[in-house]
């Protein structure tokens, strides 16, 4: 049965906490002003308040200093949504409920995209995998061009995969800039160098400090440069004058070729490599079944060029990492366990009858994972782990009762049928305290009980049938795994 219900489990990293509070992530244009971006997000905060009651309080940052650990432009804002008591909400019943009518309703909204989150789920995500979504698709390659035309395709194959939320690709183009090229025959022929050029670029636009004010003790310094309006027109940077040796006075646009051209906004890479970034929430469904066939979809729909490739990132990424450091630590425990189990019996069969208890177990946690339609994620991985400790402490009293049934010359027959009678009591109450003191954790409700319950389950699950197959199959197998009693009492 258990081989049966494993494929259908789903698998995430962790289960979603509900943390009360939402935190909705806007994107903007490139190349949107400071002014009228606020003015969109005061738009969009009234249209939220107006449209679902259950929101208290709206407060939103636009853009991020230099400071923190990842800056943003002014295109991008953080809306903070404070909510009413679940029991109170008018416009769905549940998180993904509300998730999904806030998605819908600002699906059109113009001028911003939006993702719907957590504040702390967006912190972990950005802060351990650099996304601002659960679920990104990273796409490598070289031309920049390319990978926008690429990323575009696979937004839209994304997208119509069942479970994809707030869908979106990086905006890593839009940004006007002033693109000036230099002339170097001409800056020769005038008798100027490539550093005159520069310097003269540097002070006009950035800036150059010319000297000190003192106010008391405080310094502050003067800086001398362009005024706003004149750095911003590309006109009055073609007249900007350079002076030669010679006294002869040359305007930029004779060294160079000064044209506006729509550049990059930001360019990211990862292992020295480019990347663009795909992101969406997934919703209804666990990641893993999500992952596997989006990838399938996107590999059938999009044909990546030579040197292109996609890589799954957000908490995928963290899932994978979790499985393989499982499949690592796991082998190697259990591996210990049997080392010890085998000093303790000195009997190979034993020791092979106890770790038989590790299959029985897994299977009750498998169930119970897929009754209450979870999905297999690291707390669940973890309830495994204590969950194959507590079955091999039964089947270790059971079998060292066994055995010394067997060595005071009770047949094996018999020895199976008295063992399980007599410590029936043990493996019973061993299970049932085990499974009182996890129950609160299967029916809470407060913050944090979504990654607690998992492990519960697997727990309680796995101790039903780990418990009944420990007092039947073990005694059964008795016979087939139980050495002489000569063998026995030499062992002690």
């Amino acid at each position: 049965m258990g081989a049966a219900v494993a494929p259908r489990l789903g698998s995430e990293f962790v289960p979603r906490l509900n943390e009360g509070d939402l935190l909705i992530r806007a994107t903007m244009a490139p190349s949107i002003s400071l002014e009228k971006a606020k003015t969109t997000i005061t738009v969009f905060e009234r249209q939220l308040m107006e449209d679902f009651p259950e929101v208290t309080q709206v407060v939103s940052r636009i853009g991020r200093g230099e400071v923190g650990a990842h800056a943003d432009p002014v295109n991008n804002a953080e809306i903070f949504v404070a909510l009413k008591p679940q029991e109170e909400w008018v416009s769905a019943d549940t998180l993904d409920g509300l998730y999904a009518a806030m998605s819908k309703r600002f699906e059109d909204f113009p001028g911003a995209k939006f993702n719907f989150t957590q504040p702390i789920a967006a912190a972990v995500d950005e802060l351990l995998t650099g996304t601002k979504a659960e679920l990104a698709a990273k796409l490598f390659g070289d031309d920049l061009d390319v990978l926008v035309e690429k990323a575009r395709e696979i937004e839209q194959v994304m997208g119509t995969v069942r479970g994809a939320q707030d869908v979106q690709r990086d905006q890593i183009g839009g940004t006007p800039q002033l693109r000036i090229t230099l002339d170097r025959a001409a800056i020769a022929r005038y008798g100027l160098n490539v550093s005159d050029i520069h310097d003269t670029l540097s002070v006009a636009v950035g800036g150059s400090e010319a000297g000190q004010v003192f106010e008391g003790i405080r310094r502050f310094d003067i800086y001398v440069r362009l005024k706003k309006e004149a750095r911003n027109e590309m006109e009055v940077i073609r007249q900007l004058i350079l002076e030669n040796a010679s006294g002869q006075r040359i305007p930029l646009e004779e060294l160079a070729s000064i044209e506006e051209v729509v550049g990059p906004r930001q360019i990211t890479r990862e292992n020295n490599q480019r990347f663009i970034t795909i992101q969406t929430n997934v919703r209804d469904r666990d990641i893993g079944s999500f992952v596997a066939e989006a990838d399938a979809a996107i590999a059938e729909q999009v044909d990546l060029p030579p040197g292109y490739f996609l890589k799954w990132g957000g908490q995928f990424e963290l899932q994978q990492q979790a499985n393989k450091r499982l499949m690592i630590v796991v082998p190697i425990t259990l591996a210990l366990v049997f080392i010890m189990l085998y000093a303790n019996f000195g009997s190979l069969r034993n020791a092979l009858l106890i770790m038989l208890n590790i299959p029985l177990a897994l299977v009750g946690g498998i169930v119970g994972l897929w009754l209450t339609g979870q999905s297999l994620s690291v707390p669940a991985s973890i309830g495994f782990i204590a969950l194959f400790g507590i079955a091999l402490e039964n089947g270790l009293v059971l079998v060292s009762y066994l055995n010394e049934l067997v060595r005071d010359g009770v047949s094996v027959a018999e020895a199976s049928v008295r063992a399980a009678c007599a410590r029936l009591r043990a493996v019973i109450m061993t299970a049932v305290t085990t499974a009182l003191g996890l129950f609160p954790l299967l029916f809470a409700s407060g913050a944090g009980s979504e990654v607690q319950r998992p492990l519960a389950t697997v727990v309680v699950g796995g101790l039903v049938t780990a418990t009944i197959l420990t007092l039947l199959v073990i005694p059964a197998l008795y016979q087939w795994f139980a050495d002489k009693p000569a063998d026995i009492g030499e062992t002690r």
